[in-house]
């Protein structure tokens, strides 16, 4: 039995870099329970505040869900009151009715407060989020003191349950 030093190396060498690869992982920070939230209007007394109270009940009834009036093009800002690279983006979509209220509404993060927000670059855009649940979207460490979300073109309520940033920066 003949055994080969240099080939014992290199297969060394591969699994250390998948480890390193694979287990080097960071939670990041929550930065949305810091900020500052504002909707475009309020409709059946759905503070904008609620988004970020660290409660993720989707039940509307347990005032833990923000809610507009219906209107064109309704909006929630968080101001994150200092930039940060935002990698994801967390929502809890209501759970007890009108999930779909949500689906295309645009996730926007930047600088700028013209039109309120929003016309930040887009992050992604929501497909569909099931009821009661909460999704994250990847964001890229797009750089922004400014999240909004947004529901373009037409007329909606727009109620989100929680709002959860996360910035990575730390994790270097």
């Amino acid at each position: 039995f003949a055994f080969n030093f240099n080939q014992f190396h290199y297969i060394e060498y591969v699994v250390k870099l998948h480890f390193t690869v694979t287990f080097c992982t960071c939670p990041g920070k929550s930065i949305a329970r810091g900020g500052q939230v504002a909707q475009s209007s309020v409709g059946w007394s759905g503070i904008p505040e609620r988004v970020i109270d660290g409660n993720r009940d989707s039940t509307y009834k347990q005032r833990s869900c923000s809610h507009t009036k219906r209107e064109l093009k309704p909006w929630l800002r968080l101001d994150l009151l200092k930039m940060f690279k935002v990698k994801t983006f967390t929502i809890t979509n209501r759970g007890d009715c009108c999930s779909d209220r949500l689906n295309g509404a645009e996730i926007r993060i930047g600088n700028s407060l013209i039109d309120n927000g929003n016309t930040n670059p887009i992050c992604t855009v929501i497909k569909s989020i099931t009821g009661g649940r909460t999704e994250t979207f990847e964001c890229y460490e797009m750089e922004g003191r400014y999240i909004n979300i947004v529901i373009p073109d037409r007329m909606e309520y727009l109620t989100l349950c929680e709002v959860e940033g996360h910035d990575y920066s730390s994790c270097l």
